[in-house]
């Protein structure tokens, strides 16, 4: 009697386990199954997670950023919804650029101006890449030159401007001294942030096979920094490049700032506006030469 119960029961129990046993089984391959059609496969979708797009993409994209602001620019100023005073229309500004630059006055002002940045930058490189690449190799010269530098890099530039006037006049070294001052600090430290991150591995490396101190600067550090250094100066020329139009304030006889400035005593806002055109075509140049050149010295680093 009691043998009968038992098997009636069993017999009873053993579907209910078998499904217990099967349920997280299926559960869980189905839950897989959706997880694995929820995943994109990289390289679909229009938000890409740092993945590269198609140039089917790629290109209207960068021609709907270019035109976009035209095209509002135009219907803003075909419906005269802002006065012409204030937004000249494209076609205005086109004709005051062909102006200046029929004249020669665009081209002596772009010359003017890139030479100060030239010089300018040159000078920033010269000082703030070697200081840089110390600061950021040798602690105990960080603790000296970092309180200084991250003091000092907070004063605006432009505040040096009376001083500047003061110590140097009104000539080319007051204006090539503020590009210097508002772009050196920053410089330093974006190029000592690069050589600390070299990677301690590389170093101790080159120690376990026999090399000394100064040879793992010039073989190691060095070219490990070299493309982290051009991007610091790409970075840094357009800071240049934004505040050589303060620079050429102080008593500047030419200069796409100076275009600028005597354009706006006389209300001429389409020369304004092509100058101002001219100024991003330049650093668009800039900022593409700076690409070119750290593609062709460090192309390992693309």
């Amino acid at each position: 009697m009691t043998s009968a119960r038992d098997g009636v029961l069993a017999e009873r129990a053993t579907p209910e386990v078998a499904t217990r046993d099967e349920e997280p089984v299926v559960d869980a391959g189905t839950r897989s199954l959706r997880r694995t059609r929820a995943i994109r496969p990289p390289g679909t979708g229009f938000f890409r997670l740092r993945e590269e797009i198609p140039d089917r993409l790629r290109r209207p994209l960068v021609l709907t950023s270019i035109a976009l602001p035209f095209l509002v620019w135009t219907l803003l100023s075909a419906t005269h919804a802002v006065k012409p005073l204030f937004l000249p229309s494209p076609a205005a500004v086109a004709r005051a650029g062909w102006d200046l630059a029929a004249s020669g006055q665009l081209w002596s002002d772009a010359a003017a101006t890139l030479t100060r940045v030239g010089i300018g930058f040159g000078l920033v490189v010269l000082v703030s890449v070697p200081l840089g690449l110390a600061v950021g190799t040798f602690p105990s010269l960080r603790a000296i030159f970092e309180p200084m530098i991250g003091f000092v890099r907070y004063m605006p530039a432009p505040a040096f401007i009376p001083l500047l006037i003061v110590w140097l006049g009104f000539g080319e070294s007051s204006k090539i001294t503020l590009l210097f001052i508002g772009t050196v600090f920053f410089n330093t430290v974006m190029s000592a942030d690069v050589a600390a991150r070299v990677p301690k591995a590389l170093i101790d490396a080159s120690y376990t096979l026999g090399a000394r101190r100064w040879a793992v600067v010039r073989k190691v550090i060095v070219p490990h920094s070299i493309p982290g250094l051009l991007d610091a100066m790409r970075v840094n020329i357009a800071a240049t490049w934004n505040l050589v139009v303060v620079a050429e304030l102080i008593a500047a006889q030419e200069g796409l700032g100076y275009r600028i400035t005597r354009a706006q005593r006389f209300l001429q806002t389409d020369q304004i506006f092509a100058v101002l055109l001219v100024i991003g075509l330049i650093g668009v140049a800039l900022d593409l030469s700076f690409r070119l050149l750290r593609n062709t010295v460090a192309p390992w680093a693309r």
